[in-house]
């Protein structure tokens, strides 16, 4: 099994969320990050007065597939995610050694 970490922008978290449905994924772990790549922020301008903003917000997406499926839920975020611009985002896949299902006690594939 592989996790996939995706780092992208919070208007295009519903496009990825859709994408990653199509793809068979049931279930996925949203939390609201901030951080900055190349771009290293932007200035923004406030009632006259010209400010920096380090950390862009970002949505981070974590979701865990068998194996057979990263490569096709990994083009569906791409898909879905890509504006074209600098900030788009990144995408992570690690392994997984282990997952558990609390309630029901199952384990790896039937966990997933």
């Amino acid at each position: 099994m592989k996790q996939i970490t995706a780092v992208l922008k919070p208007f295009k978290l519903e496009e990825v969320r859709e994408a990653l449905a199509e793809c068979g994924v049931t279930g996925l772990t949203v939390t609201e990050v901030k951080g900055f790549g190349r771009q290293k922020g932007h200035t923004e301008l406030y009632r006259g007065a010209e400010y920096v903003v380090d950390f862009l917000p970002k949505v981070k997406v974590e979701v865990v597939v068998k194996d057979s499926d990263v490569d096709r839920c990994v083009e569906a975020i791409i898909k879905a995610a890509r504006t074209g611009k600098i900030g788009d985002g990144k995408i992570f896949v690690t392994n997984v050694e282990q997952v558990l299902r609390i309630r029901t006690g199952e384990s790896d594939d039937a966990a997933v």
